[in-house]
């Protein structure tokens, strides 16, 4: 099992957001998706990965695991929300990269055992996961 690392997003911001104006443009979306998703109440988990929690400069944009809460229902939320929910409009109007789901939909028994599973890339080497961790308010 690899590490899933835990952090704030102003933790995650300042780590990963500065440098380039490209970090800071992908910066500003994560930032925006993460306050989307924070309003509704129901996120269970929010998950980078990808380029941006690497070291190269020019990262095209963010790539998130939203994971909801069971009881999460589209209907729900305000048209700004929307198209976070739907991974092509998330990318062509946000840009980022949106991978949504439940934890009753998981194909796995729970979400770390998704995630331990999600680390593996097909040449069976590890991709970093950064968990930021959400503040309901």
């Amino acid at each position: 099992m690899n590490t899933i690392y835990r952090a704030s997003l102003e933790e995650v911001s300042t780590c990963f957001g500065r440098g380039t104006a490209q970090r800071r443009l992908v910066t500003g979306r994560l930032e925006y998706v993460y306050e989307l998703v924070r309003r509704t109440g129901k996120p269970e988990r929010f998950i980078i990965f990808g380029s941006y929690v690497t070291s190269k400069a020019e990262p095209n944009d963010v790539d998130i695991i939203l994971i909801m809460r069971d009881d999460f229902q589209e209907q729900d939320y305000t048209a700004e929300v929307i198209p976070v929910l739907d991974h092509l409009r998330a990318q062509r109007e946000l840009g980022v990269s949106v991978f949504r789901t439940r934890p009753g939909a998981l194909p796995l028994e729970t979400v770390d055992e998704f995630l331990e599973h999600w680390q593996v890339k097909r040449d069976l080497g590890r991709r970093g996961i950064v968990e930021i961790v959400v503040e309901l308010t």
